[in-house]
């Protein structure tokens, strides 16, 4: 299986004495859901920062669709990122721009020549995808909902027709109802994408066990285990059990 994502004894310290990440192995399977779990402190966001490249390893190699992250300069890195799309934890909207200016403002800085109406086209079309009606274009973020502010992140992370998108706690904060709707979003937007790869960093483990095809378990800096559904329900490793009892205690 063909990897968008591929890292090698990956290690980062920020003060040369404890290792976030300690020699971490994984490749994150191209076209698929991933979805990466663990406990607070294990070192997920660290991750996500080094597949951005916004962190650099103290060891190892990160690779992001075939690129060497560390062998690459500052330009190029924000060049690269472009492939990337990015739904950060609490939607990070600018407060001072309307829906469809937050979802322009990616295009206008990485797609300098476009002229303005096919910007706005390409915004426009973004923000439809991601359920937002146009009677909301002209709102400003602290005139949506929780939920609807999730959609104008989303269609802004979409708008460079990203090849991964990635999401940092996307349901963080957020009521199950409206939990829910953000799940069944990300699914709905992967299969919209064919070929796309979504890597999701949550705590929510009835998310990451409903819609991942490729579940990741973070401890101590490494992977502790990886694989379907099934592999962690089937495993005898006393933390996964642990954690699942933990996640699953409701049910």
């Amino acid at each position: 299986m063909e990897s968008a994502i591929h890292i090698r004894d990956l290690r980062k310290t920020f003060d040369g004495v404890d290792f976030i990440l300690n020699g971490l192995n994984l490749d994150i399977p191209k076209g698929q859901i991933t979805t990466i779990i663990g406990f607070s402190g294990t070192g997920k966001s660290v991750l996500l920062k080094h597949i951005l490249g916004l962190l650099r390893p103290t060891s190892g190699q990160v690779q992001v669709l075939g690129k060497d992250l560390a062998k690459m300069t500052y330009e190029e890195i924000i060049d690269f990122r472009c492939r990337l799309g990015v739904l950060f934890q609490h939607a990070a909207l600018f407060d001072d721009m309307t829906v469809i200016e937050n979802v322009c403002f990616p295009i206008l800085e990485h797609r300098p020549t476009w002229k303005m109406d096919f910007v706005l086209e390409t915004a426009a079309r973004k923000l439809k995808d991601s359920g937002m009606e146009d009677k909301h274009h002209k709102k400003l973020p602290s005139e949506l909902s929780g939920g609807q502010r999730k959609r104008v992140a989303l269609a802004r992370a979409l708008a460079l027709d990203p090849e991964i998108l990635l999401y940092d706690e996307p349901t963080t904060g957020l009521d199950p109802i409206l939990t829910e709707m953000v799940d069944d979003l990300i699914q709905t937007t992967h299969e919209k994408h064919p070929g796309s790869t979504s890597v999701i960093v949550t705590h929510d483990l009835h998310a990451a066990f409903r819609i991942g095809n490729f579940i990741v378990m973070l401890d101590k800096g490494g992977v502790l285990l990886q694989g379907t559904r099934e592999t962690f329900f089937e495993s005898k490793i006393p933390l996964v059990q642990k954690f699942l009892a933990k996640g699953f205690k409701s049910e």
